[in-house]
């Protein structure tokens, strides 16, 4: 055999190297899923490789990447790529590789060395857009070139996959729960455990352990931050977060109705009680712009500005309003179709508002401003 063709392994191989998982997001070399690399005489190449499981909705993304990695090396002839299951070991010490070999699964985002920012998004009552300004928000920090995750922690009322387009089922590996990606954004949601519109009919202790599996089971990797969308109000799911990511900040979604924002003052508020920080607020559907240039408020003004200044005088630290988002029918058909607005159209108001949004979550700093310290003024 030639030098050039005792290269030729040595080269395929760092090819791999850069072939991306795409739901773990690590590359496959470094998963152990390169089963084996055989050259023919004639500089083909026979490429196999391990999946996690035989049902692994990614199969043939994954065989696609890996056939183009190796074309894409010099000196190649044809490639084939075959395709083989992990057995229950491999897929043991792959979980072990990536989440240690704790017997129970712990919340990464609880413990004390996490740098993951954790946004709760809250509102006091349904309909006021909650849903689409955390889905825009996901997206447009991955847009940003961060690691991000979305839990639909809205188990009655769950919308997400629809709003970021995916259909994918979870990939379990041994004990640990692999969470579709959809643009650039790990997502998990009851919805992807039932079957079609299937309505979820529990009580309290099951939504506090489907929360705490979703944290705990699902395998989220290194995040930057963590969005989580609560069902509305002040119910269990908000008290469970606070109990399972004490760390976690509550972000309100508001309408400039005066009435909606009494209520959204509330689902802050709760912030005083579980000791949390509150991110800050964000008005949707602000106004609406008509054609002569003038703004339509369709739902009065100023909620926004009333809630940030009332959970501002509640917690003795500045809430900001972070964002005012105009309505704009293109923000329904764009959860309607699976494509956030940030993405399907960047330079809209609307868009504009919640990328804004998304800047200054970013670029938070960590501290005591904004939460709660639980003293008594008067040393009662």
């Amino acid at each position: 055999m030639s030098e050039s063709a005792t290269e030729l392994p040595a080269a395929v191989r760092a090819a791999l190297t850069k072939v991306i998982d795409p739901e773990l997001r690590r590359p496959i070399t470094d998963l152990g899923m390169v089963k084996n690399i055989t050259i023919e005489p004639d500089r083909g190449v026979h490429v196999e490789i391990y999946l996690t499981t035989a049902a692994c909705p990614k199969k043939n993304e994954i065989a696609d990447l890996v056939s183009k990695a190796v074309t894409d090396v010099p000196g190649t002839g044809a490639v084939k790529v075959s395709l083989d299951v992990m057995n229950d070991e491999q897929r043991a010490e792959l979980r072990k590789q990536l989440r240690g070999d704790s017997r129970e699964p712990v919340i990464p985002f609880a413990q004390s060395g996490s740098l993951t920012r954790v946004y709760a998004v809250a509102s006091g009552k349904g309909g006021v857009g909650k849903s689409s300004v955390t889905v825009n928000l996901a997206a447009a920090l991955a847009a940003r070139g961060l690691s991000v995750g979305l839990l639909d922690a809205d188990i009655y009322g769950h919308s997400v996959p629809r709003m970021m387009g995916t259909a994918d089922r979870p990939t379990q590996v041994d004990s640990m729960i692999l969470p579709p990606v959809a643009h650039d954004v790990k997502v998990i949601s009851i919805a992807m455990f039932t079957q079609g519109n299937t309505p979820v009919v529990w009580r309290g202790p099951m939504l506090h352990r489907a929360l705490q599996q979703f944290l705990a089971d699902v395998y989220w990797g290194d995040l930057d931050v963590l969005l989580l969308d609560l069902p509305p109000g002040t119910g269990d799911v908000a008290i469970s977060v606070a109990q399972l990511i004490p760390g976690a900040e509550i972000l309100v979604v508001t309408t400039p109705q005066a009435a909606a924002a009494e209520v959204a003052e509330r689902a802050g508020a709760i912030a005083v009680q579980t000791r949390q920080r509150i991110a800050g607020v964000v008005e949707n559907m602000s106004g609406m712009a008509l054609p002569d240039g003038t703004t339509l408020q369709l739902f009065g003004e100023g909620g926004g500005r009333q809630v940030a200044d009332s959970l501002t005088r509640t917690v003795g630290a500045e809430v900001p309003l972070l964002g005012q988002v105009p309505i704009d029918p293109a923000l329904v058909s764009a959860g309607d179709d699976g494509v956030p607005l940030v993405l399907s159209a960047p330079d809209s108001p609307a868009a504009q508002e919640l990328s804004k949004v998304a800047d200054a979550l970013s670029s938070r700093k960590r501290g005591l401003a904004g939460m709660s310290l639980g003293l008594d003024p008067a040393g009662r």
